[in-house]
């Protein structure tokens, strides 16, 4: 999705003010002014004063976004202010660290909230992005940066890319060529910018495997036929493989019968060092003789974004040890026939707009809430219904598990055979991440960085 078409550079501003209600009201009267929206000003400084009272729109990396719905003919309009010195010490600690101000108003029917609201965090997660914009010496440049920025076309400077990377480039395509392979995947995480890869692949179809969109090519780099994004978490060489053609899959990017050629090398080496050629049928035999991988309910972008937060557990975790946790996606109406509180549920009476994983601002609440014994139960569209709950699925659909897997296995294991879900383990004792449906198991993450 363009982002950039809802932004003008006018709506691109220096805050004056150093609180946080005096820098609302100067963002959003930039908004309202280049936009002409017919909407009372007062009433949404406000709302937006009242959200940030109850949960707090602050990102990290010295980002807030306040967001909010109205109604108006657009489909939304956002607006960006600078807060060179952060703002007072009359608001939190964690608004005294703000630096940058992104203001989003959406129509009230606007679908696709959730989505433009996700892709904008992971935007504003590469701090270099931020730190570049942040850092403009006047308004002209920041506008200029921001605008940028928003459209991809921002790029760290990156040495040339050597001989030997070219090479294997070519010999990755020839060798996909000669084995009637569906598609090259490229794995961009292999260079700090994957902007820096200049050779073109004009005779192969190419999908780039990458950390987030904002790594899109650029004009010039190798072309791309699709972007699957998936974070690597391991200096394993295409440590990404398996999440990636789990998701390549489920979007129809290629099929079950395609061979695939992977090109890749150690993350942020930039340095390609790998080319394998696999069978996907053979390569994943276990897990997908199934046509219905990905159950009927459940959205691609909801076990997408899933998978991100599962990861970010397994690695970074708390206190620096991962957090064993189970999420269960899908079907929730036959799983919650399954389960039973262990806590009062800290989800009940939310908005699902508020609960949905696919707002970004959900992530430290299911993070902080991960700590807690039991599962999470989320439906197919995101909509988180409870934490903290026990499984009991019948003892039928119990089975043996290998030697270092426990309970929370199994029980995964177990309700995935019983209801048309999904189960994502994260392992607490050394970070393996692991995907199960119809009782089979899938390891995604089997060695992730800081358990060597």
């Amino acid at each position: 999705m363009r982002l950039d078409r809802y932004l003008t550079k006018t709506r691109i501003v220096n805050i004056e003010s150093r609180d946080l209600k005096g820098a609302l009201a100067e963002l959003l009267g930039a908004a309202m002014k280049s936009s002409k929206l017919p909407l009372d000003r007062d009433v949404l400084h406000g709302e937006l004063l009242q959200r940030e009272s109850t949960m707090t729109t602050y990102l990290g990396n010295g980002v807030a976004m306040p967001h909010i719905r109205v109604k108006m003919d657009k489909p939304y309009v956002f607006a960006v202010g600078r807060c060179i010195e952060g703002l007072s010490a009359e608001d939190s600690r964690e608004y005294r660290e703000v630096r940058l101000l992104f203001l989003l108003l959406a129509a009230d029917g606007e679908p696709n909230y959730l989505n433009v609201l996700a892709s904008l965090a992971r935007l504003f997660r590469e701090q270099a992005l931020v730190n570049y914009i942040v850092d403009s010496p006047d308004l002209k440049t920041l506008r200029e940066r921001a605008f940028m920025g928003f459209s991809g076309l921002i790029a760290k400077p990156e040495k040339k890319q050597d001989r030997f990377n070219r090479v294997l480039l070519k010999e990755g395509e020839r060798i996909a060529r000669a084995s009637r392979c569906a598609a090259i995947l490229l794995f961009s995480d292999t260079f700090t910018n994957p902007a820096s890869i200049k050779e073109d692949l004009p005779r192969f179809r190419t999908i780039r495997i990458a950390r987030s969109s904002a790594d899109k090519p650029q004009a010039g780099t190798v072309k791309s036929d699709g972007i699957i994004e998936v974070r690597s978490y391991s200096r394993q060489r295409l440590a990404q493989l398996r999440s990636a053609v789990l998701i390549g899959l489920t979007r129809g990017l290629f099929n079950y019968n395609d061979r695939l050629c992977c090109v890749g090398g150690i993350p942020g080496s930039n340095q390609l060092d790998t080319v394998c050629v696999i069978d996907v049928e053979r390569e994943f035999q276990s897990v997908i003789t199934r046509e219905d991988l990905l159950p009927r309910s459940v959205k691609i972008e909801v076990i997408e974004r899933i998978l991100g937060i599962a990861a970010e557990l397994a690695v970074e975790g708390r206190e620096g040890r991962p957090v064993g946790s189970l999420f269960v996606v899908g079907d929730s109406q036959n799983v919650n026939q399954m389960v039973k509180p262990l806590v009062l549920n800290p989800f009940y009476g939310y908005r699902e707009e508020d609960r949905n994983i696919l707002n970004p601002f959900m992530d430290e609440t299911i993070k902080e809430y991960s700590v807690i014994d039991g599962c999470f139960v989320i439906r197919g569209d995101g909509v988180v219904e409870s934490a903290g709950s026990l499984i009991h699925a019948p003892s039928q659909y119990y089975q043996d598990m290998p030697g270092g897997f426990g309970a929370r296995h199994s029980a995964a294991a177990a309700i995935s055979r019983a209801a048309d879900c999904i189960a994502i383990v994260v392992s607490a004792s050394n970070g393996r991440l692991t995907l199960f449906r119809h009782g089979v198991m899938m390891p995604l993450i089997e060695k992730p960085i800081g358990s060597y």
